[in-house]
């Protein structure tokens, strides 16, 4: 918790899972979706990005790998600089590099400069993510899981509202004054709100992480061995993840029914994935980080069967709704985990680490699935691959989960 700095009039000491913690997560949550941009944009504008400096659809395509790719670096360097100077610190220079990025975007003269600034517009969305997470899971402590999975909820709520609305101004605009107009809006709106919160935060008191609530569970793992632990399952869910998210419109297209279906479940996915990223905050909240894990990485893997046995355009949207459903919440709960298992004062930069891991995941996943569908020429094998990749996700978080339960054993008995 935060204290006042003296006896006589200072600020009220700040209290855990009061109305002002609810109050700054309301605008981290503003924060996250209007940060999350930097993630989806790029894939409405490709085709006519492409099309104007006459480049391959692979060339184009780097655009989001080196978006990926700086959102994944960015998390562990900014989640650094959450630890050492506070979010607002982070998220600050996270504003500023969006806005640079996308004003680069809009001038670029080249393929290869636009896709280069979206290692910038990357880098600075990731502060919006991975460290919001963490500075949000120091203001909460009885309902810390559902916090944390409301302000990771900006991610998917900024993947519902951007793309229609930078699409439109695509079409009505162009290209390039829409990315100079999105840098704009974001320095402006994102600093207004980074204001709002830095001034509820009182950034005149102590370091918040430093007095933070300690660690609920103890793993008898070191930090270093539990992050490279949760790293490598984070990268096997997120292979798994990866396949219909990546894939489903692709999917649509090869069965006949058309890629704008498959569009469609994609946000039905994203929808629902909301749903499921809050729903399991609560669920945490009840049961712990762990447990919340490994029912979602067990529900997932359950989505990712049904794929292989219906195929029809009904069961499709079903399945796709499910595995929204089932995922959503699988990425926060390691944010989860990490707070309830290391250190405050390194929490942001450990849930760096483990974002990284899963945006390699993703990235990974992407790219096998595809690779498998050019050597079989079917997906089916490629789901096959992605439910083998999540067994190892579930392995790895049920030993994790056997432990911690062999620890609060060993605890009671201590006690008694």
């Amino acid at each position: 918790m935060e204290t006042p700095s003296s006896t006589t009039g200072q600020r009220p000491a700040f209290v855990l899972d009061s109305r002002q913690a609810w109050i700054r997560l309301a605008l981290a949550l503003v924060i996250g979706s209007i940060g999350s941009v930097g993630m989806w944009s790029v894939v409405v504008v490709l085709p006519v990005v492409q099309a104007e400096f006459g480049a391959s659809r692979g060339a184009a395509s780097l655009a989001f790998t080196m978006a990926m790719l700086g959102f994944g670096l960015g998390g562990v360097a900014t989640g650094k600089l959450t630890d050492r100077f506070g979010i607002v610190a982070a998220i600050g220079s996270g504003v500023l590099l969006i806005g640079a990025g996308y004003a680069g975007a809009g001038l670029s003269a080249a393929q290869w400069q636009f896709n280069l600034m979206h290692l910038v517009i990357g880098v600075g969305a990731s502060a919006t993510f991975g460290p919001l997470m963490a500075a949000v899971s120091h203001w909460f402590e009885r309902y810390r899981g559902l916090a944390v999975t409301i302000s990771a909820s900006g991610n998917y709520l900024g993947g519902a509202l951007w793309p229609p609305l930078v699409n439109w101004s695509t079409q009505t605009y162009g290209w390039r004054a829409t990315h100079l107009a999105i840098g704009a809006f974001c320095v402006v709106a994102m600093t207004l709100t980074l204001l709002v919160l830095r001034a509820r935060m009182r950034a005149a008191v102590p370091h918040v992480a430093a007095v933070a609530p300690a660690p609920r569970i103890d793993l008898q793992l070191g930090t270093n061995t539990l992050t490279t632990i949760l790293s490598v399952a984070a990268i096997a869910c997120c292979v798994a993840m990866a396949m219909p998210q990546v894939h489903i419109v692709a999917y649509c297209g090869d069965l006949g029914y058309g890629v704008a279906r498959g569009a469609e479940m994609l946000s039905l996915m994203l929808a629902f994935g909301i749903v499921s990223r809050i729903g399991s905050g609560f669920l945490a909240d009840r049961i712990g980080g762990i447990p919340t894990l490994l029912i979602g990485a067990v529900a997932q893997g359950a989505a990712l069967l049904f794929y292989l046995f219906f195929d029809s355009l009904p069961s499709l949207y079903l399945i796709s709704a499910m595995f929204g459903l089932f995922q959503g919440g699988i990425v926060p709960a390691y944010a989860i985990i990490v707070r309830e298992a290391m250190p405050a004062r390194e929490a942001a930069t450990r849930v760096g680490l483990v974002i990284l891991a899963s945006v390699v995941g993703m990235s990974l996943g992407g790219w096998i699935s595809g690779a498998i569908f050019d050597a079989t020429g079917s997906y089916a094998a490629a789901f096959l691959n992605g439910i083998a990749w999540n067994a190892v996700n579930v392995t790895i978080v049920t030993a994790l989960w056997l432990r911690s339960r062999r620890r609060r054993g060993g605890a009671s008995v201590a006690v008694a």
